[in-house]
């Protein structure tokens, strides 16, 4: 049912069209949260010894938790945000799951309700940049691919990137747009965003290793054989 009221800060936003969600908040997030730890349930299981992974049987649990990692990422960046990147003139008046998904998030960020430039701008190419690369950077390292953790490094750089401007451009608006309840700004806001601020922050550090690691080799001189 269309309304005028809404539950977005600022409390003054103006949202023509608007139409609450169908679903309670509860069920939203926990249509997420299933779907992710599907994701990442796979993504574990291919990076054991029944994936058909080269050289599976050796891999660590960091390995197999970074290749869910990966996975879920893929999922959230392509489907959620590609969501979002297409439909977000449409958002404050649609009625589908992955609208009402939205909908709840924007208490912690109202942003998303009124196609503000630089979070239309960002979401966009998260979606089709690093949704595919995620999904090919999980690909990579599941097969072992020479090129993985060149992927891992520029996958996660650009996610945090993102993410430090997504944090810095609300700073600079003084908090605005979230609701200052603790569970929609400190769990929401702070919480959710924060995971892609450390979580790919360690993997550049990670792949930096591995990376100087292979260089170390390479340039280490090489004796003839006599």
């Amino acid at each position: 049912m269309e309304t005028s009221a809404h539950p977005y800060w600022p409390r003054a936003l103006a949202l023509p069209g608007y139409v609450a969600g169908a679903r309670p908040g509860w069920q939203c997030a926990g249509a997420v949260a299933a779907a992710a730890a599907a994701l990442f349930a796979l993504g574990w299981a291919l990076g054991g010894t029944g994936g058909g992974a080269k050289g599976g049987a050796k891999r660590s649990p960091a390995r197999r938790l970074v290749l869910g990692w990966f996975l879920v990422c893929a999922g959230i960046h392509g489907v959620l945000e590609g969501y979002f990147s297409l439909r977000h003139r449409e958002l404050p008046a649609d009625t589908g799951l992955l609208a009402d998904v939205w909908k709840e998030y924007a208490k912690a960020d109202s942003r998303y309700m009124t196609s503000d430039d630089f979070t239309v701008a960002m979401e966009t190419v998260t979606a089709w940049a690093w949704g595919p690369l995620s999904f090919l950077t999980f690909l990579a390292l599941l097969r072992q691919h020479p090129a993985r953790y060149i992927l891992q490094l520029v996958v996660s750089l650009g996610q945090l990137y993102g993410d430090i401007l997504y944090f810095a451009t609300e700073a600079r608006a003084g908090w605005a747009h979230s609701d200052p309840h603790p569970f929609y700004f400190w769990g929401y806001f702070v919480g959710l965003n924060g995971l892609w601020v450390l979580v790919p922050a360690l993997l550049m550090l990670d792949a930096s290793r591995e990376l100087a690691r292979a260089q170390r080799g390479h340039d280490r001189p090489r004796h003839k054989a006599h």
